[in-house]
């Protein structure tokens, strides 16, 4: 790893500490890095820093090599409105939108630009506490030892003690029922002290409806604390895929078309088929 990568890395980690309250608890909210560790990378104290722990730190901080620059779409428009203003009043939104139509992208945006802002990427295989845990460790706070209970209550403690916070559940489809339920407790907790914005595709909403329908255990509770509304993002359209290949270097309008004409209306194909196009130009 050359040093022009590592300067970038840590002008990235700079703004990534930034936003917690001091560098311990951004060190606890990384795997496997020590505060110390952030101390001598930004104090240029770099001789006994592996390229594996650059790398690990890279990877968690969001610092990707090969750039690629982000264009504020109508649906990151609109995710990021909505995300301004659960943090800023406090409020609980559900929205949906369809795979690749950038939702994770939007967010993870405005986490690293706001403080107090905890983004969590659900995976279909976390328990209770695997959940927890995650929470806690995007908090910067330790949870060795503590049973779910007291996780859940250190949790909910530490997001009252602060100044607006907003607890973003990215796909939260792929989340169990148990571990779904615990958007009620999250939210009986602390209903106007923490925005809440559950992010997911339809087939939460579809889920949703079709467990009210069948009366299952939570799911109109859930749907109540939504506000009985499940937001639907606008999908990618035709602007947006110009706009990103632009910003990316494909101008030729033919190319666009073509870009567009295949993208599926996913921004991930959009990528591929910048990355494609951009090798064959080089090559």
């Amino acid at each position: 790893m050359n040093t022009q990568t590592k300067h970038a890395i840590k002008e990235k980690l700079s703004i990534y500490v930034d936003r917690f309250d001091s560098q311990n608890k951004a060190a606890n909210s990384l795997t496997g890095v020590s505060s110390a560790t952030l101390s001598q990378i930004q104090n240029n104290k770099w001789d006994l820093i592996k390229d594996e722990m650059w790398r690990n730190i890279a990877s968690q901080i969001g610092y990707e090599e090969n750039q690629w620059n982000i264009v504020e779409t109508r649906d990151f428009r609109m995710l990021s409105a909505i995300m301004k203003d659960a943090q800023e009043h406090s409020n609980v939104f559900a929205v949906v939108g369809s795979a690749g139509s950038g939702k994770t992208l939007a967010q993870r945006s405005f986490s690293e630009t706001n403080k107090k802002v905890y983004l969590v990427q659900c995976a279909e295989y976390w328990n209770r506490k695997f959940f927890l845990a995650e929470l806690l460790t995007k908090m910067g706070r330790d949870y060795s030892g503590l049973t779910v209970a007291e996780m859940m209550h250190e949790a909910v403690r530490v997001l009252k003690m602060q100044d607006k916070p907003l607890l973003i559940l990215d796909e939260a489809d792929k989340l169990s029922d148990q571990v779904l339920y615990f958007f009620i407790t999250l939210y009986n907790q602390l209903e106007d002290n923490c925005g809440i914005l559950i992010c997911a595709t339809d087939h939460l909403a579809k889920r949703i409806n079709r467990g009210r329908k069948l009366n299952k255990k939570g799911y109109n509770e859930i749907y109540s604390r939504i506000g009985r509304k499940f937001i639907e993002l606008k999908g990618v359209g035709s602007t947006d895929v110009e706009q990103i290949c632009r910003a990316n270097g494909v101008n030729d309008k033919n190319l666009i078309k073509e870009i567009f004409e295949d993208s599926e209306y996913d921004l991930r194909r959009v990528k591929r088929k910048i990355h494609a196009i951009k090798m064959l130009t080089t090559n």
